[in-house]
């Protein structure tokens, strides 16, 4: 018999799930509540310029590096430039070598997914927004927007505040639902506001980005998108600034004009370069859910799987990278074929 089986979100974990069920006896669908892929693995174009304003590379090992060069019709580029440290007083200093390649893509981190779903024998349905979910006899339902699916199984891979509060709605009538509800809220999450800075001009650095490293600064990540092959014309620079959480949420509801205007000053602070205060122009992301902190417990997971229900993200490994969050799905994916 062939199996139902729903993914909600199209992200690195989703497409990862729907990649290793290309084989199996089901058909796969991804509900997607965006018109594009990728969650956080986030790419626009703007003016010639290329940027990845979520997600900024992807350090795969040595058996994710050989799938990246093998899956896709895009090679993927070497950040060559090394990432370095700052504190809280501004102090910059050379970072730890790197021990793996940080990659990306000509035309952006985006092509990953894109890239995976291409061989992935799954149906995507974006602009799809799940408003409920609820168990039915043997599998269960999802709705949105007036419509219903039914699925066999279900793998729910939204940041762990959204899957909470989906849950929490659910019809499912089960004590674990419960207590899956409270794992799931107990992920710790960080906001991030992005400032996209654009210059018509080069700034010479020896170093790609720079890091806070004790998590007390306005800045809490700071890159060179120039660095990326294909990313940035010659002689412009286009800096990526990742405000620190607490920044962040102090000034989410803030217009792109006012907060990227005071994240330039901190900058053009950061890097000694008064220049820097007045870019020519800006662009801004809210990730509300940005990263996780930690993970959630195996044995509640174990057991919702048993109900056919699987959760994949990075926040379910616990680490919010590229790398962790698609081989999380991918793990899923396999359990699933079992």
């Amino acid at each position: 018999m062939t199996l139902e089986i729903g993914i909600v979100g199209a992200g690195v974990a989703g497409v990862g799930a729907a990649y290793e069920l290309r084989e199996a006896d089901a058909e796969v669908t991804l509900l997607e509540k965006s018109r594009g892929v990728g969650g956080r693995a986030a790419t626009r174009r703007r003016n010639d310029c290329v940027y990845d304003h979520g997600a900024n590379y992807v350090t795969p090992d040595e058996a994710l590096e050989t799938f990246m060069r093998e899956i896709g019709s895009g090679e993927p580029v070497e950040i060559e430039e090394p990432v370095w440290t700052f504190d809280s007083t501004g102090t910059i200093e050379p970072g730890e070598d790197r021990d793996r390649p940080a990659l990306t893509y000509e035309d952006g981190i985006t092509r990953f997914t894109k890239d995976v779903l291409s061989r992935a024998d799954a149906t995507l349905e974006t602009e799809t927004r799940v408003e409920s979910i609820g168990r039915r006899a043997g599998g269960w339902r999802i709705g949105s927007e007036g419509r219903e699916y039914a699925f066999d199984a279900l793998v729910m891979t939204p940041p762990a505040p959204q899957t909470a509060a989906l849950l929490a709605d659910a019809g499912w009538d089960d004590p674990l639902r419960g207590e899956l509800v409270d794992a799931v809220e107990a992920v710790p999450y960080r906001t991030i506001l992005t400032a996209v800075l654009h210059y018509p001009f080069e700034i010479d650095r020896p170093y790609y980005a720079l890091v806070n490293v004790d998590k007390d600064h306005e800045i809490g990540w700071l890159s060179r998108e120039e660095c990326k092959p294909g990313h940035v014309p010659a002689g412009e620079s286009l800096l990526i600034a990742q405000m620190a959480p607490a920044w962040s949420l102090e000034r989410y509801g803030e217009p792109e004009e006012t907060m990227a205007g005071t994240a330039a000053e901190l900058v053009a602070d950061l890097l000694d370069e008064p220049r820097l205060e007045t870019p020519d122009w800006t662009d801004r992301q809210g990730w509300r859910h940005a990263l996780p902190d930690a993970g959630i417990d195996d044995g509640v997971l174990a057991r919702a799987e048993e109900r056919s229900l699987y959760l994949a993200g990075d926040w379910v490994a616990g680490e919010g990278r590229v790398a962790a969050a698609f081989e999380n799905g991918r793990e899923v994916g396999r359990r699933l074929c079992d």
